[in-house]
C-alpha cells in the first residue's frame, strides 16, 4: 500500500520553493465572510497565473461557513488525493453562543426569533448543559448546510423557504472546555468528530436550557495535529503568489 506524504505549507514556508503542481497541503486562515470555495478559487487562479496553465487541481478538506474563521486545509495537485483522509480528522473549535433567541440558520446569518429572558440562568446550569454534549449522540444537520438533496445544497432550498427531512447522523464530542459565560454569551472550546455541526450544538444547547440559542461566532483552531497558529493569512498568500510587477 502506498503511503501518502503530507507536504505541509505553513506561514513559515518559503513559497518560492513549493511545487504546487506536484502537490502541496496548505494551512490557511479563512477570513470572515469568505466561503471555503472562495479560498479555493482564489488559490486556483493565483496558481493558474503563476504557472501559465489552464487547469490545476485544488480542493479543501472540510467546509467552514462564511461567518466562521480559522483553519482551512487546501490541497493542490496530487495532494488532493489526501482530502478524504484529512476530512476524517478530529476538529477543534472556539465557539461563541448567544442564549435567549433562535435563528433559522442556527447562527447570526438570520434574524433572531423567539426571544426569551436568560436572567435566571447561572453559570453552573450553563456548564452542566454544555458538558452533557460530551460523547456519542445523534445530530440532525441544519437546513442551512452544504449537504445536498437531489444535487442542490440544502441552504439554497432553505432560502426558498423549503424544509427537507434530514436523517440524523452519529457524531462524537470528545471534549468541551468552558471558557466563560457573560449572560447571554457563552464561550466554549470543542473537539469533535467529522461531520459535527457546531451550529446544531448551539441550537440544541439553547433548547436544553429552555431559552433557545444560536452560534454567534466560530473559529476552527485545529484539524488533527494541524494548528491555526501555523496557518497562512490569505492576504499573505496573495502577496507572495501574485505576479511581480515590473519597475
Amino acid at each position: 500500500m502506498t503511503t501518502l506524504k503530507f507536504n505541509i505549507i505553513t506561514k513559515d514556508t518559503d513559497l518560492d520553493q513549493v511545487d504546487f503542481l506536484a502537490g502541496a497541503t496548505l494551512l490557511i486562515n479563512k477570513p470572515l465572510d469568505w466561503t471555503s470555495f472562495d479560498v479555493v478559487g482564489k488559490l486556483r487562479n493565483l496558481l493558474r497565473t503563476k504557472y501559465q496553465i489552464k487547469k490545476i487541481k485544488v480542493g479543501h478538506a472540510g467546509t467552514l461557513d462564511p461567518l466562521a474563521t480559522g483553519l482551512l486545509i487546501v490541497c493542490t495537485g496530487k495532494s488532493t488525493k489526501k482530502i478524504d483522509l484529512l476530512q476524517g480528522m478530529e476538529k477543534d473549535y472556539r465557539a461563541k453562543i448567544k442564549l435567549g433567541a433562535v435563528t433559522a440558520s442556527y447562527d447570526r446569518e438570520m434574524i433572531e426569533e423567539e426571544k426569551k429572558d436568560t436572567s435566571h440562568l447561572n453559570i453552573q446550569q450553563v456548564v452542566d448543559a454544555a458538558m452533557s454534549f460530551i460523547g456519542e449522540s445523534q445530530q440532525i444537520p441544519p437546513m442551512f448546510s452544504a449537504l445536498k438533496k437531489n444535487g442542490r445544497p440544502l441552504y439554497k432550498l432553505a432560502r426558498e423557504g423549503k424544509v427537507i427531512k434530514r436523517d440524523p447522523r452519529t457524531i462524537f464530542v470528545h471534549n468541551v472546555g468552558f471558557i466563560g459565560y457573560m449572560n447571554p454569551y457563552l464561550e466554549l472550546d470543542l473537539k469533535v468528530s467529522k461531520g459535527t455541526y457546531i451550529r446544531s450544538i448551539a441550537n440544541d444547547l439553547g433548547h436544553q436550557l429552555g431559552v433557545g440559542g444560536y452560534l454567534d461566532g466560530l473559529i476552527r483552531t485545529a484539524i488533527g495535529k494541524y494548528k491555526l497558529s501555523d496557518a497562512l493569512e490569505v492576504d499573505e498568500l496573495i502577496q507572495k503568489l501574485k505576479p511581480q510587477t515590473q519597475a
